[in-house]
C-alpha cells in the first residue's frame, strides 16, 4: 500500500463511518489472506485512532476497518500520557501514518467520573487529566468535546505538530453511541 495523506485518511474514516451506520455486520477485511499479507509485509495503517477503552466504542467497527487499516490506542477517557505519545511516535515515525485522531464519545464513564466523583486509586490519574481538560463543565457532551480538544492539543504540542503543514495531522471526533455517527471536530 502506498503512502496515504492525512486528507485521504480523514476521507477513509468518514466513508468507513458512513458504511458502519447501516451495517449489520463488520465490513473490514479480516480474511486469512490479509492476515498472511500483513504478517509477511508488515502493517501500513492509514490512521492512528486514540479511543476510550469503553466496550461500546470499537474503532475498527466504527470506521469499517480491517486488519492493518488503523493503529488503535485505547485508554479510559482517551487521555494522553507518555505511553500513548510513544505509541503515536511509533505509528507515525516507523509506519508512516499521517493522521492521528482522538476519538471521544458521549456517555463516557471516565468523563462522568471526572464531573461528579472523587475517585481513588489509579483511576484518579485518568480523572485528574480529564478534570484539567473540562474545568467546571458538567454537561456530558460538552465535557467530552473539551477532553478531546485537550488530548489533541497535548499531542500537537508534545510531538511538535502544531502547524497546519506539519507532516502529521491531528484531529478530534466524538462518537455518538446511540446513532453510531462520528462527529469530526
Amino acid at each position: 500500500m502506498g503512502e496515504i495523506t492525512a486528507k485521504e485518511a480523514v476521507e477513509r474514516l468518514r466513508a468507513g463511518n458512513e458504511a458502519y451506520l447501516s451495517a449489520e455486520r463488520g465490513s473490514g477485511d479480516i480474511s486469512p489472506a490479509i492476515r498472511l499479507k500483513t504478517c509477511r509485509e508488515g502493517q501500513f495503517p492509514y490512521a492512528v485512532v486514540i479511543a476510550c477503552s469503553d466496550s461500546r466504542v470499537i474503532p475498527e467497527a466504527i470506521f469499517s476497518a480491517g486488519i492493518g487499516d488503523i493503529f488503535v490506542i485505547r485508554v479510559a477517557g482517551n487521555v494522553i500520557d507518555d505511553h500513548q505519545l510513544g505509541s503515536i511516535e511509533y505509528a507515525t515515525g516507523h509506519l508512516g501514518t499521517k493522521l492521528v485522531m482522538v476519538l471521544g464519545h458521549d456517555h463516557c464513564g471516565a468523563v462522568g467520573a471526572a464531573i461528579g466523583h472523587a475517585p481513588e486509586g489509579f483511576v484518579k490519574s485518568i480523572t485528574d487529566e480529564i478534570k484539567a481538560a473540562i474545568g467546571a463543565e458538567t454537561d456530558d457532551y460538552k465535557a467530552g468535546c473539551l477532553n478531546v480538544k485537550r488530548s489533541v492539543q497535548v499531542i500537537k504540542e508534545k510531538l511538535g505538530l502544531e502547524s497546519d503543514d506539519a507532516p502529521v495531522q491531528v484531529i478530534g471526533g466524538i462518537y455518538r453511541i446511540e446513532s453510531g455517527k462520528v462527529e469530526f471536530m
